[in-house]
């Protein structure tokens, strides 16, 4: 079978184009990187735990709730309204994967501010 003149080099300029691919047009696997994801193809990772806090008078209480496997730290911080009353920062707490922890803070008379810090 013969191919016209006018037909062959369409068909083997297609043949090119199907045939080279761009590299990003190529799905990666573990394997193409040595077993490790690049941060391209994997992305950040999750974390942290997921906090919510409540002032009743002057108590302040957070309720903090990690669902991911790695721990993390976190602190409870309570601002008083008062110049003489003495804020408090709270040690850290670990809380690790799949736990709640409860943080509770005070000042001697109205809170103004109550917020939770990760990290050591």
């Amino acid at each position: 079978m013969r191919l016209s003149r006018r037909i062959a080099p369409v068909l083997a300029a297609l043949a090119v184009l199907v045939t080279a691919a761009p590299a990003d047009a190529t799905p990666r696997t573990p394997a193409d990187h040595g077993g490790a994801l690049t941060s391209r193809t994997a992305g950040p990772r999750p974390f942290g735990a997921a906090c919510r806090t409540a002032v009743s008078g002057s108590h302040a209480v957070a309720y903090c709730h990690n669902p991911y496997v790695d721990t993390d730290a976190v602190r409870l911080h309570v601002e008083c309204a008062r110049w003489w009353d003495v804020d408090t920062d709270g040690a850290p707490v670990a809380v690790g994967p799949a736990v709640t922890v409860r943080l509770t803070g005070r000042c001697w008379k109205e809170i103004r501010a109550v917020w939770v810090t990760h990290g050591s």
